[in-house]
């Protein structure tokens, strides 16, 4: 369970010292340790067809029969972040927080196959702020977090692209993942990474906007690849690429005319060993 505020006034927390000294410097405290979980019985992708030269899901409707069984998949990839995430967010507003800094999401697999979802950060409160209908959620630390604020933005929410794609191992391929092929691009498989990543990459921004926000901040990509048995053609092989991309959909303090008409969608860079930029598409 939750490490939370206590009675005495104790709290738990997931951030460092610097962290904690970070979020203090613009107004905020912590109010104690949050955490969410959800197991779903999310299976493999469908083993009944095979992909052809190029099969992906997640960025919406894809051409018929393009999706070779991934598309239910990374729909229940979603439902099981966003649960757990929504828990997280209760057992924050239940603290009085106003929303959670440093959220880290971690996945496995549940012992008899399921997809389990973990979502952990450290729910926060503003100096002398009404309550929120809804908790915030960032997954920018605690000192990314002040930046934020510092420069006038502040998180609206968790950010998810997720894409699922599969490429059969043609002839072409085959030939130029031969050993004695040379070092020379495998053009089969670069559309295969290019295609799940632009994918995820649109999804990440329709989450963007349906929540509101403007922009991105400090979107980590995460990439697996792994080959499969071909399930239509014996002794033959499929890549299957797997991208999650994670960030936090930020706004700005501007309204009414001090927003612009039609935002571009930014990204923020946080790293201290760079000087703060927003980049926009």
């Amino acid at each position: 369970g939750p490490a939370g505020a206590r009675t005495g006034g104790t709290w738990g927390s997931t951030l460092s010292c610097q962290e904690l000294a970070a979020i203090s410097g613009v107004g905020f405290s912590p109010v104690g340790q949050v955490f969410g979980a959800a197991v779903y019985a999310a299976g493999s992708a469908s083993t009944s067809t095979c992909p052809g030269a190029l099969a992906s899901a997640g960025a919406g409707p894809p051409a018929p029969g393009a999706q070779g069984g991934f598309g239910p998949l990374v729909e229940a990839m979603y439902q099981a972040r966003r649960t757990a995430v929504d828990r997280m967010r209760a057992e924050c507003a239940a603290l009085g927080g106003h929303g959670v800094v440093g959220v880290r999401l971690s996945s496995g697999t549940f012992s008899f196959g399921g997809l389990e979802i973990t979502a952990i950060g450290t729910a926060v409160r503003g100096a002398g702020a009404a309550g929120l209908p809804v908790p915030f959620t960032a997954a920018v630390s605690g000192q990314g977090f002040a930046r934020l604020i510092k420069a006038g933005w502040v998180p609206a929410g968790l950010a998810l692209g997720l894409a699922i794609g599969a490429r059969h191992d043609d002839l072409a391929t085959s030939r130029q993942a031969r050993p004695w092929s040379g070092n020379a691009e495998i053009a089969g498989w670069t559309e295969l990474v290019n295609q799940v990543r632009q994918d995820a990459r649109r999804r990440l921004e329709q989450d963007v906007r349906r929540l509101g926000a403007e922009g991105l901040a400090t979107a980590d990509m995460r990439m697996g690849v792994r080959v499969r048995d071909c399930p239509a053609a014996v002794g033959r092989h499929d890549h299957v690429v797997e991208v999650t991309l994670i960030g936090t959909a930020i706004t700005s303090f501007r309204m009414g005319a001090d927003r612009p008409a039609a935002p571009a969608l930014p990204i923020m860079r946080l790293d201290p060993r760079r000087p703060p930029r927003v980049w926009a598409r």
